[in-house]
């Protein structure tokens, strides 16, 4: 690839009268791990949905791994994004097999009748299941796993098509304690793999930001409030402006807290 993985320009979304994003400008270039912070309402599901080819813009360009959206049918290249969201796991049948949840990704299905599969696939989707240390997982029903599970088991199928990047949006929402740090950790295991496509994570929690990720994008009212490394740009200042709030930051062992600061 020969230029940044993503690259938006001008960007806006309106929808029903209402602005969601205005003149975003983002670039992702190949080894950058970003995380994608802002408020309720800022902006950052949409902008993952624009960059998964699952929503077009009403303004301005996106170039997406060296090709122009609008150019091409999204449907076709889709194998080459891994994203993750919330309604996968909603759409998702309880009884199918978390190792079939895997290898379905492969033709972008929900079950695993409607497609041919080889032992070859099967084996990837257990060893994938495997890294992300669910292994033990791989033949039991999806509806029986733990929340902190299956959205391991998610983060596997992003994997499935060996993708030139990773948008996963919001994997940690409604996880306990356990099944955060264990999410958490499964993707600063996949940072430090030189191997990981560049990834771009949404959360609403700088807790939740795994080490080895390298960049910040933040949104406010559907505006860039801050974008840059993420040691520069995730700061006390920039949370307090973001969120409308006197924040404070620290950090300790590449892991991230913030509290309000006591009037």
């Amino acid at each position: 690839m020969s230029g940044p993985v993503l690259h938006l320009e001008g960007v806006s979304v309106r929808r029903d009268g209402t602005l969601l994003l205005d003149g975003i400008d983002w670039r992702v270039e190949p080894g950058q791990h970003w995380v994608v912070l802002g408020p309720n309402g800022s902006g950052k599901s949409t902008l993952l949905r624009l960059a998964a080819l699952h929503l077009h813009p009403s303004a301005g360009r996106i170039h997406i791994l060296d090709m122009a959206v609008g150019s091409f049918d999204s449907r076709r290249h889709r194998h080459r994004i891994g994203y993750a969201a919330a309604a996968l796991a909603d759409s998702l049948r309880p009884g199918i097999d978390a190792a079939d949840v895997v290898m379905t990704a492969l033709h972008g299905a929900l079950e695993p009748w409607w497609h041919d599969y080889d032992d070859a696939d099967r084996s990837r989707a257990r060893e994938l299941l495997k890294r992300l240390g669910c292994g033990d997982r791989a033949d039991h029903a999806f509806g029986t796993l733990s929340s902190g599970e299956r959205q391991r088991v998610l983060l596997a199928r992003t994997l499935m098509t060996d993708p030139d990047v990773l948008l996963l949006d919001e994997p940690t929402a409604a996880l306990d304690l356990g099944g955060r740090e264990e999410l958490v950790g499964a993707l600063a295991g996949l940072a430090a793999d030189a191997g990981t496509p560049p990834m771009a994570l949404v959360t609403h929690h700088v807790e939740e930001i795994p080490p080895g990720f390298t960049h910040c994008l933040m949104l406010a009212g559907g505006r860039v409030a801050a974008s840059g490394p993420l040691g520069e740009v995730l700061t006390g200042e920039s949370l307090s402006e973001c969120y409308g709030l006197d924040l404070r930051l620290s950090s300790e062992d590449g892991r991230w807290t913030v509290r309000v600061v006591p009037g």
